[in-house]
């Protein structure tokens, strides 16, 4: 598709580029497009601070003038991008929201394989195993951007961290943390070509998590939000640590769990 340099306008739902565009909101399409979107001038100038811009960068007509959205689209027209202004009904349409944000954009998806990992870039990586849900998948995201981590390794089956749901809920972490993708057969041989230490809250002859050895680079590892991590996953760990459920509730969220396991290991690699 080629992509003009100047700013036009689109007024018709029947546009193929609107079209395309909408169509992002499918897996399949993604998968076949390798192409994403993402929406707010917050998660869009995040991406630009990391060294993405969008292939296509869509504004709503009569949006407010914000200095961060020229920058943006300067840049974008610079990089050879699609600039396009249109109706708020049809981003409305475009992004599934019938409040959308004013402005969105369209991203080339980038090599998610472990070979771009480098372990020694981090003291402390975020796993997680099986996750469904887009909303935990974006909390960790979150989680790993805020304890400093190096990134989120997605293992087996879990939700399309490029879905619109996850993306909106990476809160930007999406572009400002490294993302890998691998089932487990592939994850745990690479792990063990090099230093790094696995952990994972469990009941399976586990330490209390407060004071556990933890040892960088560590791998904090959770499990998938009903079935939590398989029994064979839990004892490749070097490390099960369980933490204490005072309440009537006999688990946490697992993105929760992994928020809290992360910072006790910040805390205790930074001592």
């Amino acid at each position: 598709m080629s992509r003009p340099t100047s700013r036009r306008t689109i007024t018709g739902f029947s546009n193929p580029t609107v079209k395309f565009v909408r169509s992002l909101r499918d897996k399949k399409h993604r998968k076949r497009e390798q192409r994403f979107l993402a929406e707010g001038l917050r998660l869009l100038t995040d991406a630009r601070t990391g060294g993405r811009l969008p292939e296509i960068l869509l504004m709503a007509q009569g949006r407010e003038a914000h200095p961060l959205l020229s920058d943006l689209e300067s840049a974008v027209s610079a990089a050879g991008g699609d600039v396009i202004e249109l109706p708020v009904d049809i981003l409305a349409k475009v992004t599934g929201k019938d409040n959308p944000q004013a402005v969105a954009g369209v991203f080339a998806e980038w090599d998610t394989g472990l070979a771009q990992i480098d372990r020694r870039a981090a003291p402390l990586w975020l796993v997680a195993q099986a996750m469904r849900d887009p909303g935990n998948l974006g909390t960790m995201l979150r989680t790993a951007d805020a304890v400093g981590a190096g990134g989120l390794i997605l293992i087996d089956d879990c939700v399309d961290p490029f879905s619109v749901e996850a993306v909106r809920a990476s809160m930007g972490a999406i572009f400002t943390q490294r993302l890998a993708q691998a089932r487990w057969d592939e994850f745990l041989p690479w792990l063990r070509t090099g230093t790094g230490q696995l952990v994972a809250a469990s009941l399976r002859n586990a330490v209390p998590y407060r004071g556990a050895p933890y040892a960088g680079p560590c791998f904090v590892m959770v499990g998938n939000e009903s079935r939590g991590l398989p029994e064979d996953y839990e004892l490749a760990c070097d490390l099960r640590v369980t933490m204490p459920m005072k309440g009537r509730a006999d688990s946490l969220n697992a993105a929760v769990a992994g928020a809290v396991l992360a910072y006790e290991v910040l805390a205790s690699l930074e001592s």
